[in-house]
């Protein structure tokens, strides 16, 4: 039996909390956002409460044990030593993407991405006038299972002379995949064959359900490929902290991290000494939470996956669920127009595929990170949905 209570949470309703504010004032329960409905590691809160003892929160910076916990973490779990000069503090994940548009594309430049995925990845090009491009994922049916895989005719027939930028999400959200080396390789030789800077939004990546699947990181795979790519990182999936406001961009090349450091000059905010606490004290104290977590979630995941096939007809998962708490439902065969809205009317809350770029009606994302309890009345809920409860 798990140290850590996954089953008991705090009240959310009438909290700071957007996930929950959404439906304020209605029986709905929010599966949409990825935040979970779990306390934080207790080293983490324990840290947070020695913080605010001090009683000090003037502007930070990170001190050598931060950046140290941050550098072991990345060597222990995936091999890769990477120079502490190489990070980049920022306050949120989004922030280097939309950062990354502006570095490594002018206007009316194109960014490239994989779709459905998400929404940010389309639109932080827009938001500084750049264009963004999505190629379609395909679905192979193979005897082994259905696989989520690249259209490489497709991607290649995408780049024009105005691509600068690749959008990877390793592992992906909303499809909840993990990237194989090979694939990963293919994808780089593809970027250092037309030029592209590779920015590998890697949040998800200690959240792999599937002991057999490794994270790669994508920089890891060779020198010429870590020289043109930006990794975007942060605690905040992981361990529930994204409140906290602290991510990181590691950037090997110097001429690269100079770019994207002139373009968050007098725009992007400081991260807090709140954040850089609960940082620290995430990678380097919270490992037995982390694999407690895993745990819970595939219990979850294999629960659902269950309760689907059985409960639920006309719903799909297409292919496996190999990380993240996220849960990609082709809906299509119910031939709603608004399927999002259509379960938020019986209860619950999910996000709508079309936001992510999938067609309209055909997909909702579902998030898993919250008690099991939660779960087994969101599956009362859909059936009652689908006429069936």
């Amino acid at each position: 039996m798990s140290a850590f209570d996954f089953e008991h949470v705090p009240e959310r309703r009438g909290t700071d909390s957007q996930k929950w504010q959404k439906y304020a004032g209605r029986d709905v329960l929010p599966l949409w956002v990825a935040d979970m409905d779990f306390k934080s590691a207790p080293a983490i809160i324990e840290a947070l409460h020695q913080r605010v003892e001090h009683g000090i929160f003037g502007y930070a910076r990170p001190v050598k044990s931060t950046v140290d916990a941050v550098v072991h973490a990345l060597e222990q779990r995936y091999g890769w030593k990477i120079d502490p000069a190489w990070i980049v503090w920022l306050p949120g994940l989004v922030v280097g993407l939309n950062v990354t548009a502006q570095a490594f594309a002018e206007p009316g430049d194109e960014v490239l991405t994989l779709a459905p995925v998400y929404p940010p990845f389309m639109s932080a090009p827009k938001h500084s006038a750049r264009v963004s491009v999505t190629v379609p994922w395909i679905l192979e049916r193979a005897a082994g299972g259905d696989r989520w895989s690249i259209d490489w005719d497709a991607l290649e027939r995408a780049v024009t002379p105005r691509t600068r930028l690749f959008y990877l999400c390793n592992p992906h959200n909303p499809l909840a995949r993990v990237w194989r080396r090979d694939e990963l390789a293919r994808l780089a030789e593809f970027c250092l064959r037309h030029n592209l800077v590779l920015c590998s939004d890697e949040i998800h990546c200690d959240l792999i359900l599937e002991p057999s699947l490794p994270h790669v990181p994508t920089a890891l795979l060779a020198p010429e490929i870590a020289a043109r790519t930006v990794t975007l990182m942060a605690p905040s999936k992981t361990y529930n902290v994204p409140g906290l406001g602290t991510s990181i961009a590691i950037i090997p090349d110097s001429m690269r991290r100079a770019r994207f450091l002139r373009a968050t000059a007098g725009i992007v905010a400081e991260v807090t000494c709140l954040g850089f606490t609960a940082c620290e004290a995430a990678y380097r104290d919270c490992e037995p939470w982390r694999q407690a977590l895993l745990t819970h979630l595939r219990g979850n995941r294999d629960y659902l996956l269950e309760a689907i096939a059985r409960e639920l007809p006309g719903v799909r998962v297409e292919a496996p669920v190999e990380a993240t708490y996220l849960l990609w439902m082709n809906v299509s065969a119910l031939g709603l127009d608004h399927p999002a809205a259509h379960f938020e009317a019986h209860g619950v809350g999910l996000s709508d595929g079309a936001m992510f770029g999938a067609a309209k009606g055909s997909h909702v994302r579902l998030n898993f990170g919250c008690p099991r309890s939660t779960l087994v009345e969101a599956v009362r809920r859909l059936r009652r949905a689908l006429g069936r409860g």
